[in-house]
């Protein structure tokens, strides 16, 4: 058995536990710390039952803290002294190396749930913290915007952390709904403040009236001047870079327009047709940070985008998902197993198979965005 499934196990146990009844893990050990010297009193000469007293402080640190697994830890000890002396055997050589174990192991289990309640502690704390980040940081998107309906989902390819670097983002101007996706190289915490770069001059910029290639302009020039400067202390500052999809969907025209800087291209989905469209530029930008290396202006795409139509915004985290052969998840002919779903249930459907896909593990970082024409019914 490997150590990850070991430890899966043993935190699936002291979560049981700790969900248990109060009484039963107050009431548990204690019964074996009566029963246990009673039936030893009782059972033939060779046979002897009060090591197993090791048993109620096992119990016992598995659910609570150390304050309770002290106190039975005692209560064990006790016992142990009772039932040596009932037997007239406390001064023998077994029963001392047995009491002896005894109290130590119970000082071993004391300072193992003071320790495992202090990291949990300090994981909680992480946890918020990272919570209250991804907030501040990766917003979570309004159910409406404008003319068109949004759901969001990401998942962070590293354990116990909520952001890292895909991500996305809406704004209102006045008449238009605007929306980024994008990925940052690399992946997990190393990629926030790019992640953060990005998101700042996108919401910064994006209200106001600019036409979208200056929009893009903007954030290119952001992400340019935030990678410069840490140029001198990151020696890999020139190689990183943000691949993204700048969409802008007017509230009056049955259509968006979109520039896509180096990033897989979105999918059109035609709930009447049940088709999939990958939507691609003729003339794709640079991912943001290398825009120097082209000298072309931003030029933006129009495509049809009527009321019913879906748009699935998508980071390569999901295309890029392999299964145990090695075979890239092919998410344009899954999607339409769904194409009925709302947007919210779509993109859920899509993580739990994605995740399946993989067995269960995420190699990168995975940012998906539905866009929606008009409104979504209410569930009946």
């Amino acid at each position: 058995m490997s150590v990850a499934t070991t430890t899966k196990a043993n935190r699936t146990l002291q979560a049981w536990w700790r969900a248990a009844p109060r009484p039963l893990w107050v009431i548990t050990p204690l019964l074996l710390i009566i029963c246990i010297p009673v039936a030893d009193a009782f059972l033939p000469p060779h046979i002897h039952l009060a090591h197993l007293l090791v048993v109620a402080t096992a119990v016992t640190a598995i659910g609570t803290g150390p304050r309770p697994t002290a106190l039975i830890g005692a209560l064990s000890v006790l016992a142990l002294i009772a039932a040596g002396a009932e037997r007239r055997a406390l001064s023998t050589e077994s029963v001392l190396v047995e009491l002896v174990s005894l109290a130590a192991l119970c000082i071993l289990l004391v300072a193992f749930t003071h320790l495992r309640d202090r990291h949990q502690r300090e994981l909680v704390r992480a946890r918020t913290v990272s919570d209250t980040a991804q907030r501040v940081v990766l917003r979570p998107l309004p159910e409406q915007a404008g003319a068109v309906s949004l759901a969001a989902e990401y998942h962070s390819a590293e354990a116990d952390t909520y952001i890292g670097g895909d991500l996305y983002a809406a704004a209102r101007t006045s008449d238009s709904t605007r929306l980024i996706i994008g990925d940052v190289r690399g992946k997990g915490l190393a990629s926030i403040s790019d992640t953060a770069i990005v998101l700042g001059a996108f919401r910064a910029a994006a209200h106001r009236q600019l036409p979208l290639a200056e929009l893009v302009a903007h954030v290119e020039d952001a992400v340019s001047w935030g990678l410069a400067e840490f140029s001198e202390s990151d020696p890999e500052a020139a190689e990183r870079f943000v691949t993204a999809v700048v969409l802008d969907i007017p509230d009056d025209e049955p259509v968006i327009h979109m520039i896509s800087c180096g990033h897989p291209p979105p999918l059109l989905l035609r709930r009447a047709a049940e088709t999939v469209t990958a939507l691609h530029v003729t003339r794709p930008a640079p991912p943001l940070g290398l825009g120097a290396m082209s000298e072309t202006a931003y030029t933006a795409a129009t495509f049809p985008f009527h009321d019913g139509d879906r748009i699935l915004l998508y980071t390569d985290g999901v295309t890029e998902t392999r299964d145990s052969e090695g075979t890239f998840y092919p998410l344009a002919e899954r999607v339409l197993k769904w194409s009925e779903h709302a947007p919210g249930p779509l993109l859920r459907e899509i993580t739990a198979d994605v995740r399946a896909y993989a067995g269960g593990l995420l190699n990168d970082d995975m940012a998906m965005m539905v866009v929606q024409r008009g409104r979504v019914p209410a569930p009946a």
